[in-house]
């Protein structure tokens, strides 16, 4: 089995030394292709505005001066001899549930991904919790992690489809299993803007990452998550809001 490991938090983040770690439980041909620098928030975009540029590390890994879906291009393109049998994405340093996953690179990489064709899984760990030890932050999905992927490998996924994986904020030994469940939506308008002064006495602004607010709706990611169970929510490209459509096609007949 080929696969191709990417990120959105960079290639010297622990959340993707740890996943090349768990991909080569599964397979012997295993490459690493990821942004050289992190880009968390950069949803599904491409670099248009300037140069791209590739830089070999070893012979299975490489940087790409980019964001994810730029990494995953070129890894298709011009990496790779031929196709993945499996892209994973992760593991994502901070959770990527309910309407946030629409500005996840981790996400987005491996909607890049299913746009080619391969199997793709994201997977993303939470933030830990006040009070956890450090050396038990990526313990859940350590531990989770190939007990998820396993079942998932050995499946086919429907055209244009991905799944997006969630590990709890809590240490192995405290997560209680593994949920199925649909994507959730937070009840929060968009964090802070936070602005300063440059020393010129120019604007400039940061947006902030406020503590979020949320209905955990039964049967959601958000849900699974604060309940220290393991999310796996399979999410499709196609956006089209069927029931609406009649509705609004009747109005230009």
């Amino acid at each position: 089995m080929k696969i191709l490991v990417t990120n959105d938090d960079g290639i010297h983040a622990p959340g993707i030394a740890l996943l090349e770690e768990i991909a080569r439980t599964f397979s012997d041909d295993v490459t690493v292709v990821a942004p050289a620098e992190d880009h968390t928030g950069a949803g599904h975009s491409l670099t248009l505005s300037q140069p791209v540029r590739l830089r070999k590390h070893s012979a299975d890994r490489w940087a790409v001066t980019g964001t994810p879906t730029d990494a995953v291009t070129i890894a298709l393109k011009k990496v790779l001899d031929t196709p993945p049998d499996l892209i994973l994405s992760g593991i994502n340093i901070g959770a990527n549930l309910g309407d946030d996953i629409t500005y996840s690179g981790t996400v987005s990489a491996a909607l890049e991904g299913a746009l080619s064709g391969a199997k793709s899984i994201a997977l993303s760990q939470g933030f830990a919790r006040e009070g956890m030890d450090p050396d038990d932050y990526f313990s859940a999905a350590r531990e989770w992690a190939p007990k998820v992927l396993a079942p998932l490998m050995s499946m086919e996924f429907a055209p244009r489809t991905l799944v997006n994986v969630n590990f709890p904020p809590v240490p192995a030994n405290a997560v209680r299993g593994v949920r199925t469940v649909r994507q959730g939506f937070h009840e929060y308008s968009r964090g802070t803007l936070v602005e300063r002064r440059d020393p010129r006495g120019r604007r400039y602004y940061w947006f902030g990452l406020d503590p979020i607010e949320h209905t955990l709706d039964r049967g959601t990611d958000l849900e699974a998550i604060v309940e220290n169970y393991v999310s796996v929510t399979p999410l499709q490209l196609d956006l089209t809001h069927y029931p609406s459509f009649d509705r609004i096609s009747a109005c230009f007949e």
